[in-house]
């Protein structure tokens, strides 16, 4: 077996062979991160066969990703190596020093000590996913804070609307009506017809001719600001509104696609849909990289903090919140969803609460206990079964 090691960077990479007898076949040598790159360290591995190279690589953010894909797709074994191992095995030497050449002998001393799992198909789909739901959220998360703002702005040029749309300003009837005339004074000067047209249309039917003389009526006696450039910061911002949803539908729609293809036994699971479990699986990967339940609930930040002094020891404490964010959005949303499905989970639900929980920390506790069952179907691979 012929090893690989390379030592990843955001602009420049390193690498080198070394066979199973520690014979060094190819020394240290760097190659950027570009096509360039990439087709010097091919030009390395062209002289043995694929089935005879492991290439190993530390875990380290997105900087790994390209290079991953670029061998994976090529038919590579990739190996994903922890950082912590390398560190552990620079430690060890006498003299710990720190280089990219060093580093490259550190990888493969970790591969050839076994201290590796190798990246699978599943993987990759799994990364894939761990991208497309963290887009995701920061999509969400923009268009939430120009929501806000929008709100905002009506306030402002016409405070009375939010009274005319009783669930609120973010609905397409009110979006077509701000983007046809994003001013009271215009809104009140409308053709009757024409307004009720664009109402009932955007609306479904919903909006009658009543609602339109109505909305009139409110228009002309509104006690907004007269200012053209707060109509200008409305249309605006429902066009940002209108380009972000539409991103995240096709955002959504890849994650679907993805969530088919890998046919998760999470989707079994009573009340976690497919963003969810997608979220989910994204964030948790192999799950082989978690040997107990107690691991997972750690990576999640749903363990409980520990709060120790002297001869005091804490009965109760938070959760401690130290790990992946959105896994630990995802598991609690998955919980609550669960409850709301599953008698099981419901009872348990209740027990806590009946124990004096509040609502959250009751939904950590059930999370507890969905973990524990997540872990057991994607470690067996097996169908959610419970009661």
């Amino acid at each position: 077996m012929n090893y690989v090691g390379i030592d990843i960077a955001k602009q420049t990479h390193y690498a080198s062979i070394m066979n199973s007898d520690g014979e060094i076949l190819v020394e240290p040598f760097s190659f950027p991160n570009d096509l360039a790159g990439f087709q010097k360290l091919l030009k390395h591995l062209s002289t043995f066969a694929k089935e005879d190279v492991l290439i190993g690589m530390e875990s380290t953010a997105h900087y790994a990703e390209n290079l991953t894909s670029f061998l994976f797709t090529r038919g590579f074994n990739i190996c994903i190596i922890n950082p912590i191992q390398t560190s552990t095995l620079r430690r060890s030497n006498i003299r710990k020093t720190k280089t990219d050449s060093v580093d490259t002998y550190l990888i493969i001393k970790a591969l050839s000590l076994n201290h590796y799992r190798l990246f699978t198909e599943r993987d990759y789909d799994s990364l894939q996913l761990k991208n497309l739901c963290r887009f995701r959220q920061k999509l969400m998360k923009a268009r939430t804070k120009v929501k806000i703002q929008l709100v905002t702005y009506v306030d402002l040029l016409f405070p009375e609307l939010q009274y005319f749309f009783k669930s609120g300003i973010h609905g397409k009837a009110c979006y077509e009506l701000l983007k046809t005339q994003p001013n009271p004074d215009r809104i009140a000067k409308m053709h009757l017809t024409r307004l009720t047209n664009l109402l009932s249309k955007s609306s479904m039917g919903h909006f009658k001719q009543s609602h339109a003389v109505q909305l009139k009526e409110l228009a002309s006696q509104s006690v907004g600001i007269k200012n053209d450039t707060l109509s200008l910061q409305i249309l605006q911002s429902i066009q940002q509104i209108e380009m972000y949803t539409a991103q995240l539908a096709e955002v959504e729609a890849s994650i679907h696609k993805i969530m088919d293809k890998m046919d998760s036994v999470i989707k079994t699971i009573p009340g976690i849909g497919i963003l969810n479990g997608a979220m989910i699986i994204g964030e948790i990967g192999d799950i082989s990289r978690f040997e107990k339940p107690c691991q997972l609930l750690a990576y999640a930040g749903l363990d409980p903090s520990v709060y120790q002094s002297g001869n005091f020891n804490a009965s109760r404490t938070r959760m401690s919140k130290r790990g992946s964010k959105l896994l630990r959005y995802a598991l609690i949303n998955a919980a609550w969803q669960t409850t709301l499905v599953n008698k099981t989970f419901k009872d348990y639900y209740d027990l806590k609460v009946s124990q004096g929980r509040r609502h959250y920390n009751a939904l950590g506790h059930v999370a507890h206990k969905l973990v524990r069952v997540i872990h057991k179907m994607m470690t067996d691979n097996v169908e959610f079964n419970l009661a």
